[in-house]
């Protein structure tokens, strides 16, 4: 049986609706695709990419800073407690098999840095301009950057 492709999405835990409905559209069209979503378990983008991927029927895998399970977005399918706090961070790159950077802060760029320093490939909505990041217009255009990663079409 083949793997399922792991999608990491990352961003803000507070943001702006507008931000809030990108994430969640993401997540629904990963999820239709056959991705499994990683990210850090709690609000803003992780929650509304969460609930865009459990409508959809699809699995969200939350990677969390404290102690407990029940810290968890209600839309997580699979919570890990790690107590590790922003070093849950490193979890989450390692995890996925690319990631999506939406708005975001601090933790954001920290997670794009892993990721581009162990050369997981960087996909980035309204997100950090970097080097080695690539700049995606909307959910359309990244499902047409995602052709290669093997999931199934575009919803």
């Amino acid at each position: 049986m083949k793997r399922r492709v792991l999608a990491g999405v990352v961003g803000g835990g507070c943001v702006e609706a507008r931000v809030a409905a990108v994430a969640k559209e993401v997540g629904r069209r990963l999820a239709r695709a056959g991705a499994i979503i990683v990210c850090g378990g709690l609000g803003g983008v992780m929650e509304a990419a969460s609930r865009g991927a459990a409508e959809a029927g699809g699995t969200v895998i939350g990677i969390l800073p404290g102690p407990s399970v029940e810290d968890a977005n209600r839309w997580v399918t699979h919570p890990v407690a790690t107590n590790m706090g922003h070093a849950r961070n490193a979890i989450i790159v390692q995890t996925a098999d690319f990631l999506v950077a939406i708005g975001g802060e601090a933790g954001t760029l920290s997670e794009i840095a892993i990721a581009l320093k162990i050369g997981k490939p960087v996909f980035s909505i309204e997100s950090w301009d970097i080097p080695g990041v690539r700049n995606i217009a909307d959910p359309d255009a990244l499902m047409e950057a995602l052709e290669g990663f093997g999931l199934r079409g575009q919803p």
